[in-house]
């Protein structure tokens, strides 16, 4: 080896002769989209690329990873690639136990795609890696050693960084929020159990109480329902916060439904792991002050007598959709 390319070391260079150091390939693969980007040593994403996700077809899914891949590494030199994936992964950040809304079921992921690329591959729960990238470079960047996130959106996925590590447990599953029972004998969930908190304080969860508000209590959801073309069946999430920015009291009593259940597991959260910073992050979280105000008062009034002492600061998170991209190439870089 030359000396000067030994004293590049772990410089990565981009096609055409510019020197950057240590880029690395996020992947964050969701229920309905692929989205890859590089990204680089102080997190950002240089350049994207995006794929339907084919989630019933586990053949045609990896070749859509690898596509985005591909693509990306056509422009760029990177190290390693990191993936983020929605469900249970294993200890070692290599199979996909078991995915929700994806076809797989102990998928052996990182082996495929390493198959395919000349790089290290990992793998990491989607919610992980969001956790981690809010962690390095947004909300709980000032945070030295410890971050607690919940993301929020169809279901509820969760975070935890304690001692500037990624809390994954003795099987690599840990960090399964929407799952913490909040009533005994409640709505059945998913999971299999009952009164989950997915039910409760999820995406799902906040039109659900709006279709029902808006059947039950007409007069106090009348832009709730115009949004809606008069059918209950037609109400979304996006109708039911614009319908809440619009002032409609239906809507803006289904963010503070969602926001009590959230604010009580906070508190539990609080009261176990003591963080210094709680964060709350995906799609829902796009209503703001809406939904994060309903929190920070559930929380508080949860904590009782433990909120006299010093506790985490509830705060939104910044990265928005890049955070898994951001997260999972961050991840690889660590490898």
């Amino acid at each position: 080896m030359a000396l000067c390319d030994m004293a590049l070391g772990g410089l990565a260079r981009l096609r055409g002769g510019t020197t950057t150091v240590g880029l690395t390939i996020g992947v964050d693969i969701g229920g309905t989209k692929v989205l890859a980007g590089v990204v680089d040593p102080d997190g950002n994403v240089l350049t994207r690329a995006r794929r339907d996700t084919p989630a019933e077809d586990v053949p045609r899914m990896l070749e859509r990873v690898v596509e985005v891949i591909d693509e990306l590494r056509a422009a760029y030199e990177v190290e390693a690639v990191g993936i983020g994936a929605a469900g249970w992964i294993d200890a070692k950040r290599s199979t996909v136990l078991f995915a929700p809304n994806l076809a797989w079921r102990n998928e052996p992921l990182r082996d495929e795609i390493a198959r395919h690329v000349n790089v290290p591959v990992v793998v990491e729960n989607d919610a992980n890696v969001a956790a981690w990238a809010e962690f390095q470079f947004g909300a709980g960047a000032d945070a030295d050693s410890s971050m607690v996130m919940l993301t929020i959106g169809t279901g509820i996925g969760g975070g935890i960084v304690l001692g500037g590590e990624l809390l994954r447990g003795n099987n690599g599953i840990a960090g399964e929020f929407g799952h913490v029972l909040v009533v005994p004998d409640g709505h059945p969930c998913g999971c299999g159990r009952r009164g989950c908190i997915e039910q409760y304080g999820s995406g799902k969860a906040l039109v659900a109480f709006a279709r029902q508000m808006a059947t039950e209590e007409a007069d106090i959801a009348e832009e709730l329902l115009r949004l809606a073309g008069g059918r209950t069946d037609q109400i979304t999430g996006v109708i039911v916060t614009r319908a809440a920015k619009a002032g409609d009291r239906a809507a803006c009593r289904a963010f503070e439904h969602i926001g009590y259940w959230l604010g009580q597991v906070l508190a539990d959260i609080e009261q176990i792991v003591d963080p210094q910073v709680l964060v709350l992050g995906g799609g829902v979280m796009e209503a703001g002050d809406l939904l994060l105000e309903p929190v920070r008062t559930a929380y508080q009034s949860a904590l009782a007598q433990r909120a006299r002492l010093p506790v985490a600061e509830v705060r939104p998170a910044l990265l928005g959709n890049t955070a898994g991209v951001v997260g999972a190439a961050d991840i690889a870089r660590r490898l």
